[in-house]
């Protein structure tokens, strides 16, 4: 594996000349790297423009666009392309130091990025539009990088680059859009883990299910299944699954065997009184008296 420490050693590994020390745009036209993988300590976003022999890599599916994709990284994470490639044959790479960010405004709130803790084959992956605008943040990152270094320069190199994750933001959300009968098909698989997760008495302990657990189950980094959910359905998934549970108690509180004391200690809530304090706020009525209020 390939530690890159610095951008200076990421320039010099690839073949580019450093024009500052915290931030580069690197050609990636044929990489030629013995490695396997690379690591990375500092964040990088990569724009492949070469797609082929390495795409299903990165989880393109016909549904999407295949002009170019898009792949963002965390200081510390470790890539790899392909089985073939360590980096991909065609695009670029922009690198930049953490310590860049100090004193910016995107150092507050880089953490609102969240698709740099997405899988690769979470990627994004872009139309041509989309693509030539990417391209024309990357070449105005590039301009500035020519511009004799100042007291100017961390904040204006920061700007172009939010400007550019703002961008891909954008795109993401697009790209959520694009792939609404996906989303609708995992959101389907979601509630039967919720059916399955309440049927198999776990509730009862009063472990409810985690982002990390649902996530796994539908093979999903935790970060792409928590964005997924808001932008489908504006909701967290703590507040999805009160509102799903609360659901499942009216169907039960129906049924007859079912008191508010067994429906709520099935269910996961600490006691029976939590429980009707939150079932006659969202339906107006005590459980005791809901099968009465239905009839």
């Amino acid at each position: 594996m390939l530690d890159l420490r610095t951008v200076y050693e990421c320039n010099r590994c690839l073949g580019c000349k450093t024009l500052h020390p915290q931030v580069s745009i690197i050609n990636l036209e044929n990489p030629s790297l013995e490695e396997d993988a690379v690591k990375f300590e500092f964040y990088a976003v990569l724009l492949i423009e070469d797609c082929s022999g390495g795409c299903c890599c990165c989880g393109r599916k016909y549904y999407d666009y295949s002009n170019a994709t898009m792949v963002f990284l965390t200081p510390g994470e470790i890539f790899r392309m392909s089985k073939e490639n360590t980096l991909p044959d065609k695009g670029y790479l922009l690198a930049f130091h953490p310590d860049l960010l100090f004193r910016t405004s995107l150092k507050n709130h880089i953490k609102n990025y969240t698709f740099f803790h997405y899988r690769k084959e979470e990627a994004l992956h872009l139309s041509r539009r989309e693509t030539e605008k990417v391209t024309c943040c990357l070449s105005n990152i590039e301009d500035e990088l020519h511009h004799p270094i100042d007291t100017h320069s961390s904040i204006i190199l920061s700007r172009h680059i939010e400007l550019l994750l703002d961008y891909c933001t954008r795109y993401y959300e697009r790209q959520f859009i694009t792939r609404e009968n996906k989303n609708k098909a995992l959101l389907e698989k979601m509630e039967r883990l919720f059916v399955e997760y309440i049927a198999s008495g776990r509730l009862q302990g009063g472990k409810l299910p985690t982002s990390g657990y649902m996530a796994g189950e539908l093979d999903l980094s935790v970060a792409y299944f928590n964005d997924l959910l808001k932008f489908e359905t504006g909701k967290t998934l703590e507040e999805y699954f009160e509102l799903k549970r609360l659901d499942i108690a009216r169907h039960m509180l129906l049924q007859d065997g079912h008191t508010p004391a067994a429906v709520a200690r099935k269910l996961g809530y600490p006691n029976v009184q939590c429980f009707s304090m939150l079932f006659k706020k969202i339906t107006g009525v005590a459980p005791s008296d809901y099968r009465l209020s239905q009839n």
